[in-house]
């Protein structure tokens, strides 16, 4: 009987994924130390963790997140540190067997050396590294020290011998490494070091048998399905023979400093999605491939997960020494999350393809002949060629797209074929209403800004920050001209431009997320409203990875921002929501006077006039309401809950005719 290769491929990763059951296994996660190379003070250190995390723990630095510390941080990156720890092994108990040292997650240019012998050199913080030890051990005392080089300086060396060449559009593309971690338009440039996961002794149990690990399974129902039709080349999921509509959003890593993340924080924030009546997550390629906990939740809570390969925004080199790192990336990540049935699709990259195509690249950086041929052969022999054929042997169940979107969005293919990420709506400062002719077939990004909650702003401020655009809240907003951009919104949707300057800086945070919720709940109606030609909207985003000004709809404090409540009544599945009619600030609203009453977890919310975006707050940043951001009508009272009793005293309330008067 002839084996079909990806069948035997999937084989060979099972008995290679095999379980610890024939090892005994110890953990070597306590009892670590730091230092920076160039010091001699060891401090204890966390493993899991980061350098920043690690420093802060020993009061080494301020908050990162504080004020305007990131920029007064960034000597860390450029720095090399030092970690290591002791352990004892007695010969007696590991005669004749074998001896392993495994890591699951080094970050990322590594040296690792064990009683002074050089046994590692890690370069991807992506890979688990698996190293035999046993000629390297000692009688009994054991030591371990790995030295951290600092991944800014390693990809500005690499750079600088490639000059004259430069590959867009930042060095970071030379390591692979999380590329949020250099800074994004919504994330602190924090690139930092550490042994960001578990590390383990593996010592061979000859009793013990070999257990498989869990075969490869997915939703064999669910399909993408691209095929002719008079529009275009539809992109659509297909479950049990019937077409899907996906609701959801992207999704980042939820802290630049990946061990903080917690299971109750991805439980949290998922069954946020969840509530908001998600059924899909793209996870982006710009942070990481997520933890197993984040897919063991996917798969539990039926959220379908479009799954990026970590390639983000920039023009990747295809050596062999790269692209062979990346295959064994992509064999270890796959094998590892393969037997999720929530990942319904692998994607190359992020936005590559487009970029090199339309955001003028290749005169930013003098690439021209030979030097463009060659960046663009490298990104298709990495995307187009190897990815695909690494996927098919490494699953070989689920479809694997090249790139995320197929066509740029000032493209009228962005609208007839494949996935569109519509940024007409924000960086082209086009209205909404342009949706009604430039809606996707599956529009996997698009999205509008808000400003963070205002316990999430109290808590990166001092009271002599809190005014509108300060150095310190200017620090907490990523975007290019974002102010700018909201206040372009403002003015053309909910408040008179004359106004927008004189609201204090809590004003603007409500306002801001008036704006984000109008805009999302009516963009989301349009496309729901092109179905079946338009098939999926994936909102960017779900979430933050520090405190800042962005396009999440939850922020750092993993509490909903006002867009989650329009999110989650727009994607109901019992309707199909309408775009309204006329612009919050042509609204004629008189002044309420609001009542409010609570009975435990109970609470009731009257007003004398016509109240729209009523938002309930209170000082106690732990307190959800079921529902906020609603309209009320005269006399007509809107009953809701809390996650825990509250006060009625306690509550204030503010709509949107309290600004407008």
């Amino acid at each position: 009987m002839k084996l079909n290769f990806s069948i035997l491929s999937s084989i060979l990763l099972i008995l290679a994924q095999t379980s610890f059951a024939q090892y005994r296994v110890t953990e070597l996660n306590e009892g670590w130390q730091f230092r920076n190379m160039k010091e001699n003070t060891w401090y204890p250190a966390t493993v899991p963790g980061t350098i920043h995390t690690d420093l802060l723990a020993n009061q080494r630095i301020p908050d990162p997140f504080y004020r305007d510390n990131e920029t007064k941080l960034q000597w860390i990156d450029k720095a090399d540190w030092e970690y290591r720890m002791d352990f004892d092994l007695a010969k007696k108990d590991i005669r004749d067997k074998k001896v392993e040292l495994q890591f699951d997650g080094l970050d990322t240019y590594a040296d690792v050396y064990l009683n002074g012998k050089l046994i590692l050199q890690a370069d991807n913080m992506f890979r688990q590294w698996t190293v035999d030890i046993k000629p390297f051990l000692g009688k009994k005392k054991n030591e371990l020290l790995i030295r951290f080089w600092s991944a800014q300086n390693r990809v500005d060396s690499i750079a600088n011998a490639q000059l004259p060449l430069i590959r867009p559009d930042n060095n970071r593309v030379y390591v692979r490494k999380a590329q949020f971690q250099f800074g994004w338009d919504w994330g602190p440039k924090f690139a930092g070091c550490g042994i960001w996961k578990k590390v383990r002794l593996l010592v061979e149990d000859k009793n013990n048998q070999w257990i498989m690990a869990p075969e490869p399974v997915s939703w064999n129902d669910v399909k993408l399905i691209r095929q002719k039709d008079a529009t275009g080349t539809s992109f659509y999921f297909e479950k049990n023979g019937k077409p899907v509509y996906c609701k959801g959003a992207n999704w980042i890593p939820a802290d630049i400093f990946l061990p903080r993340v917690t299971k109750d924080e991805y439980r949290k924030l998922l069954l946020m999605a969840k509530e908001a009546n998600m059924n899909m997550l793209r996870v982006w390629g710009g942070g990481v491939y997520e933890d197993d906990y984040f897919y063991d939740l996917c798969d539990s809570l039926e959220i379908m997960v479009w799954q990026d390969f970590m390639f983000a925004g920039g023009m990747y080199p295809g050596d062999e020494s790269f692209m062979n790192n990346v295959r064994e990336e992509v064999k270890y990540q796959v094998g590892r999350l393969r037997h999720h049935p929530c990942i319904v699709l692998w994607c190359g990259n992020n936005e590559i393809d487009e970029a090199w195509k339309n955001w003028g690249w290749q005169k930013q950086f003098n690439l021209h002949g030979e030097d463009s041929a060659r960046i663009w052969n490298d990104y298709k022999r990495l995307f187009e060629d190897s990815l695909k054929k690494w996927v098919d042997r490494y699953d070989g169940t689920r479809p694997y797209v090249s790139t995320s979107p197929k066509n740029g969005w000032g493209h009228q293919e962005s609208f007839t074929e494949g996935d569109s990420h519509y940024w007409g709506v924000w960086w082209g400062l086009e209205d909404w209403e342009v949706f009604e002719t430039k809606t996707g077939r599956f529009i996997s990004e698009y999205g509008m800004q808000a400003m963070p909650n205002w316990h999430t702003i109290k808590s990166f401020t001092d009271s002599t920050d809190r005014y509108l655009y300060s150095p310190v809240v200017q620090q907490h907003q990523k975007a290019g001209d974002g102010f700018k951009k909201l206040n372009h919104y403002l003015a053309r949707y909910i408040i008179d431009s004359a106004r927008i300057g004189k609201l204090s800086l809590e004003e603007y945070m409500y306002t801001t997320q008036c704006l984000q919720h109008y805009i999302l709940r009516n963009s989301i109606a349009i496309h729901r409203g092109k179905y079946p030609v338009n098939m999926g909207t994936l909102l960017w985003q779900l979430n933050d990875c520090w405190p800042v000004a962005s396009w999440s709809i939850t922020d750092y404090s993993r509490q909903p921002k006002a867009a989650w409540y329009a999110v989650k009544e727009a994607y109901r599945s019992d309707i199909t929501p309408a775009p309204e009619g006329g612009y919050p600030k042509d609204m004629k609203l008189l002044k309420p006077v609001y009542n409010v009453t609570a009975s435990g977890n109970t609470i009731t919310v009257k007003s004398s006039q016509l109240a729209r975006y009523v938002y309930l707050y209170t000082d106690d940043p732990g307190i959800v309401f079921s529902n906020n951001y609603f309209t009320l009508y005269p006399e007509a009272p809107e009953i809701i809950s809390s996650n825990k009793p509250v006060d009625a005293k306690k509550i204030r309330v503010m709509s949107l005719a309290d600004l407008m008067h």
